[in-house]
């Protein structure tokens, strides 16, 4: 066979994954719209949903009668458009999912496709549950201590002392908040994206140790780095308040230590695998155990 048949014959394969390719992807893409468009014909619902925080923050606040604005003839529009776009991919996931586990799987061994699809399933819901958390618990804090500094036409002092509201003050000046859909709306999304990510850290580490790219020891080795860094996202991601910040460290150093619990079981059932093909060898393991650097490591742990 000449070299010209064997480039024709090997490119046959890669037409047809470039096919199957482009077929997966047009079935996402419809998904996404279909999903895009449900979420924008109950976009005003969704929208009144995601402002429930900060609605209930100004009540407590003193505001009976919490508005919000918007200053744009296009801002509502497209404030809609922002929610039906996130709402989308969230509805059309599933079946992003599976097209892509579709596409993926016929390369797969049938022990892969066990240990691989668990993650497809457990990613979604760790995501659900790191922005129902953001929405419920973290966001309120953020409202009320952003909106704490805000003083609402005599309702926070009227709340603090008991006394009547005054409706028109001798002097001073009533600084009130008069706020914009799209900019509250901005740090909604901002943080139940951010903390559905923060969830996803037991998931990316186990799949890190099923590829040998990291290890239950090597992680509780870096225990202290990763503390830093927690600290460090936390203070990014959450509005200068001490309280949330503790509550998100808290919850992500969690996560972190769950990780290498999932990665230790990770490890014990492939050492189990590997003894009962003979392909485990124990002097090598008591050697990388009585390596010095890892004693160093011990006794750092001690």
């Amino acid at each position: 066979m000449s070299n010209t048949d064997e480039l024709e014959d090997s490119s046959a394969p890669l037409i047809e994954h470039l096919a199957e390719l482009r077929t997966r992807l047009i079935r996402a893409l419809i998904a996404f719209i279909i999903g895009m468009v449900i979420c924008f014909s109950f976009g005003g619902a969704i929208l009144d949903f995601l402002l429930i925080p900060i609605e209930t923050t100004m009540r407590d606040l003193g505001n009976p009668n919490p508005v919000m604005q918007y200053t744009a003839p296009q801002e509502y529009f497209f404030t809609l458009i922002r929610i039906s776009m996130v709402g989308g991919l969230a509805l059309s996931f599933p079946v992003i999912g599976y097209q892509l586990w579709r596409f993926v799987a016929p390369g797969l061994y049938k022990n892969e496709k066990n240990a691989f699809l668990p993650f497809l399933v457990a990613s979604p819901a760790l995501f659900l549950l790191g922005a129902a958390f953001a929405h419920f618990v973290v966001i309120p804090m953020a409202m009320s201590f952003f909106l704490g500094f805000a003083d609402f036409p005599s309702f926070v002092s009227a709340l603090l002392t008991g006394e009547e509201v005054q409706q028109s003050p001798d002097k001073g000046i009533d600084i009130v908040f008069n706020g914009k859909v799209n900019e509250t709306l901005d740090i909604t999304l901002k943080m139940i994206v951010a903390f559905g990510l923060c969830f996803q850290l037991p998931v990316l580490l186990t799949l890190m140790g099923k590829a040998g790219l990291a290890s239950a020891q090597g992680l509780r080795n870096t225990r202290k780095y990763a503390v830093v860094g927690i600290l460090t996202v936390a203070a990014l991601v959450t509005p200068p308040d001490v309280t949330t910040q503790i509550i998100l460290f808290t919850v992500v150093y969690g996560l972190y230590e769950i990780s290498i619990f999932l990665v230790a079981r990770v490890e014990t059932k492939r050492e189990a695998r590997l003894r009962e093909e003979g392909y485990y060898d124990d002097e090598d393991a008591e050697e990388e155990f009585d390596d010095p650097l890892m004693a160093e490591f011990d006794e750092d742990e001690k």
